[in-house]
């Protein structure tokens, strides 16, 4: 019955967040005005930016799961973070995608090494190898450790990647909207924050729908190995 009432949770979710994605392209493609400098292209941001913020959280998430595990020893906190360090690996790919997308009509160029693009390739890097390290090691347990040891390490790189555009100089643009010096509505015009907004809502509702799902996979697998173990014995 749990399971059950889990599941039409879930897909309600999703739907949810199916919604808001379409309403946050309208908002995003007809309502907001184009960016005074940068004209029509400006309009990826209402992808961009949601889909940077939801890696960031995913991979924060991996950070407290990790640290929990290597505390507590708990299955389920190993689950958590190898669950969120997959969603995680999707969205900074995705990133990395629209900001080239973004970047060839603004710079001329598909991908430049600059400081901040060059920190989240590393980022998307460091967690691909996680998953590769999770599915080389076959004890389980040490694979757990190790995974939740480069995880923490991995997540020391977001700071980084945050404050580069004001450690060097790059070609990125300093942020908009997390600013230490102005609120984000003195900052962006109203339409495109609303936009940003719905967008971001968007991107965390599907977000938590994909950790949902990957977290139950990794519930069942586990699940399977003890009805193995069971019946072996």
């Amino acid at each position: 019955m749990a399971q059950t009432t889990h599941g039409k949770a879930r897909k309600a979710l999703g739907g949810l967040a199916f919604f808001l994605i379409l309403l946050g392209l309208y908002f995003g493609l007809v309502q907001a005005p184009p960016d005074a400098y940068q004209g029509e292209v400006q309009r990826i941001m209402y992808l961009h930016i949601p889909s940077i913020l939801i890696a960031y959280l995913s991979f924060f998430i991996v950070f407290v799961g990790s640290c929990l595990y290597l505390w507590k020893r708990e299955k389920r906190d190993d689950i958590l973070a190898y669950a969120a360090a997959e969603v995680g690996v999707l969205f900074t790919g995705l990133t990395i995608v629209e900001g080239s997308i973004w970047g060839k009509p603004t710079w001329g160029v598909w991908w430049t090494w600059d400081a901040r693009l060059t920190l989240t390739a590393i980022l998307f890097l460091i967690f691909v190898g996680y998953l590769m390290l999770r599915s080389l090691i076959e004890d389980e347990n040490r694979g757990a450790v190790c995974g939740a040891v480069l995880g923490i390490i991995g997540f020391l790189d977001i700071p980084l990647i945050h404050m580069s555009v004001y450690w060097w100089r790059t070609l990125h643009q300093p942020p908009s909207i997390l600013r230490p010096d102005k609120a984000p509505w003195e900052n962006i015009h109203p339409s495109m924050l609303i936009a940003l907004s719905i967008s971001f809502l968007a991107f965390l509702l599907l977000y938590f729908y994909f950790l949902s799902l990957r977290v139950r996979i990794g519930e069942m697998e586990e699940e399977v190995k003890r009805l193995k173990l069971y019946g072996g014995a």
